[in-house]
């Protein structure tokens, strides 16, 4: 009778073990068959939306894309994944509060390929660690290089290339977008008056979503 008993528990012990190794093999996927690590958000995902600022239909103009925001997933002081995005001034977001200022609440998030390798604990540390000596700048309307004043799309590609060295697009100067419309005109001359910086590198959020490095994982 011991032996029996012994038998059928060493079945099941292994029986338990085959069904844990198969199962943790396999992707985590949801009932309607997609990977959950594409559903869900992560430290360094990058996310795009339409602005409802005033300058949001200058921007989708002079660079012929649909999004004029960007900003990047990363945790607060307290360990919370939230959005780091350059506004007025520099801050974090909290995600729903960023896609509530959305055109109806529209937003992508993209990923950077190969993210596991490559997005350490280590270097997503050195992300928060250059955002937080970022914040409370203030918002940069003449979209300059430096960092004394922090524009979106600006924080966001200082961020990869600083902390990994990855530059996800390259800078163009002033003078490549599309200028011609009558707002973008208007906007700059506000901007600027008669002495337009033509030759100042800048960096849309065409130019990241654009990248080849990223995969788009949700878009709602």
């Amino acid at each position: 009778m011991k032996k029996i008993r012994f038998t059928l528990l060493a079945t099941l012990s292994i029986l338990s073990i085959a069904i844990f190794f198969g199962f943790s093999n396999q992707p985590l996927i949801t009932k309607d068959g997609k990977d959950k690590s594409k559903t869900s958000f992560l430290e360094g995902d990058i996310v795009f939306q339409t602005s409802s600022s005033r300058q949001s239909s200058a921007i989708q103009l002079a660079t012929n894309s649909k999004y004029s925001h960007c900003g990047i997933l990363l945790k607060n002081r307290e360990g919370k994944l939230m959005v780091a995005e350059a506004v007025q001034p520099v801050r974090i977001t909290p995600i729903k509060e960023f896609i509530k200022r959305g055109d109806d609440h529209h937003y992508v998030i993209k990923r950077l390929i190969n993210r596991e390798s490559i997005l350490t604990n280590e270097v997503t540390t050195k992300m928060e660690e250059l955002f937080y000596s970022l914040e409370g700048r203030d918002y940069d309307i003449k979209f300059e290089w430096s960092d004394s004043k922090i524009y979106c799309s600006e924080l966001v590609w200082k961020i990869y290339e600083r902390t990994t060295g990855i530059r996800l697009g390259e800078p163009k100067p002033l003078k490549e977008y599309s200028l011609n419309s009558k707002l973008v005109k208007k906007t700059m001359e506000q901007r600027y008056g008669e002495d337009i910086p033509w030759d100042e590198p800048m960096v849309a959020p065409s130019t990241i979503f654009d990248s080849e490095l990223l995969e788009t994982v949700i878009e709602k």
